[in-house]
């Protein structure tokens, strides 16, 4: 490059090096970035970020590295669809894996040789047990064991993190409250920690070329699509590969959590951080999520259709008792739902036993892109509220997926019997509910 064409490529990046210093990005990327023989170069590139005053939050996956381990030790890896079945075999690799890989990534944000881009960096990298999770638990008939999905995300020790001056850098892996290890989707563990802080971008790598995909050549020079016009996109299986489809629909669900960019980029182009971040056209996909309103109120007729769209699917994989349209009807005085932009995107019910002093918190529903954010803590408080103004004693649920989310919002687990005499003569034997009880 000549000067004046260095000079010209400098001051085209001045606005975005403005526009981008002091805001937080969270950057994924999967095992197969590290596999590449230029991901030092990507990890250079990254070092340059946080020397432009980005806060920076790294996620990095571990899919190859986990295969190769489990081959190593002759065993099989299991999937079903593209979510791993954990066992205690599989999570002995995960362990080896991710913790190898993450000290490999970390040493190489070390690097300071004057010889290197990173020549005086000095980068300070922080990791922690920051992701809380949950297990999956069974899903088609099969118990996936250690495999788990996010639950929250420790936001105050990341922002001091990210305050201090250091890269955070996220692994696959999550911890329960009781010890136990799970393995993430590194997606999840993406979408989850961009929503929770609030980012101003989130970045996902992909193997592949984004700007491959035929509907991104109506997107115009700059690769812009709306979170709709995603969606479609997801919704054409002809577009978009398998592998990338997980990608793409963490992208959107982030997008509808409220994160404003998400960025879908491909490994392969030289600088391609860089590249995208730093010029007007950039390399890949950018979605792009307008402002939606949102409300928590008390649910009126109008709202039936909304709710038993939220439902249905709930009811469909055996998460929620089946409601006909004419029982949700007559229940849907006892309903609140959140509704965001004219859709229900949550709902829950108290069904009140006025003569026993208890009631029922029941048919709790999140839409998928809006889930982990707290809204389903925000209608518990709400139904708090109102079974106490009721004169109520207790709340009950009955729940065969969600346990922990009740055990650590006050609820103890119960016996049937100590439901009220109306519940237990309905109590379904073959669904083996569990029950949770919370005094009020």
């Amino acid at each position: 490059m000549d000067h004046s064409a260095f000079i010209a490529a400098l001051r085209a990046a001045a606005p975005y090096a403005h526009a981008h210093h002091g805001k937080v990005f969270v950057i994924a990327f999967g095992g197969e970035a590290a596999c590449r023989p230029d991901f030092d170069a990507f990890l250079y590139d990254v070092a340059l970020l946080h020397s432009l005053g980005v806060k920076l939050v790294l996620v990095h996956g571990a899919r190859p590295q986990i295969d190769a381990r489990m081959s190593a030790q002759g065993l099989a890896p299991l999937y079903q669809g593209d979510l791993r079945v954990t066992d205690r075999a599989a999570l002995e690799c995960v362990k080896a894996a991710v913790g190898s890989l993450r000290m490999e990534i970390e040493a190489r944000l070390s690097t300071g040789l004057a010889s290197t881009p990173m020549g005086g960096a000095r980068l300070r990298v922080s990791s922690g047990n920051w992701v809380t999770a949950r297990p999956v638990g069974v899903r088609g008939g099969i118990d996936h064991q250690f495999t788990g999905e996010v639950r929250r995300v420790d936001v105050d020790t990341l922002r001091d993190v990210l305050d201090k001056d250091r890269i955070a850098l996220l692994s696959p892996v999550g911890y329960s409250p009781t010890g136990e290890i799970f393995n993430l989707r590194a997606e999840d563990v993406a979408t989850a920690t961009a929503t929770a802080l609030g980012a101003d971008k989130l970045v996902f790598v992909l193997p592949s070329d984004p700007r491959g995909w035929r509907l991104a050549e109506d997107a115009g020079d700059v690769g812009q699509l709306s979170l709709a016009e995603a969606e479609a996109l997801l919704a054409d299986a002809d577009h978009v590969s398998p592998d990338d489809r997980g990608i793409l629909h963490a992208a959107i669900r982030s997008g509808r959590r409220g994160v404003k960019r998400i960025h879908l980029i491909g490994e392969d182009a030289d600088g391609v951080l860089l590249r995208e971040l730093y010029t007007r056209d950039g390399v890949g996909l950018m979605l792009y999520a307008d402002d939606d309103y949102e409300a928590t109120r008390d649910a009126t007729i109008e709202d039936v259709g909304g709710v038993l769209q939220l439902i249905q699917p709930l009811e469909a994989s055996g998460v929620l008792v089946p409601r006909s349209r004419e029982q949700l009807e007559l229940e849907i005085g006892h309903f609140n739902v959140i509704v965001r932009d004219g859709m229900v995107i949550a709902c829950c019910a108290l069904l009140p036993i006025l003569d026993a002093g208890i009631g029922e918190f029941a048919c709790v529903a999140v839409h998928p892109d809006y889930r982990r954010a707290g809204r389903a803590a925000a209608l518990l408080k709400r139904v708090e509220l109102e079974a106490r103004r009721l004169g109520l004693k207790q709340l009950f649920s009955l729940t065969t997926h969600s346990p922990h989310w009740f055990i650590e919002h006050g609820f103890v687990q119960r016996s049937v019997e100590d439901l009220p005499v109306a519940k237990k003569q309905l109590y379904n034997y073959q669904r083996n509910s569990i029950v949770l009880v919370k005094d009020l």
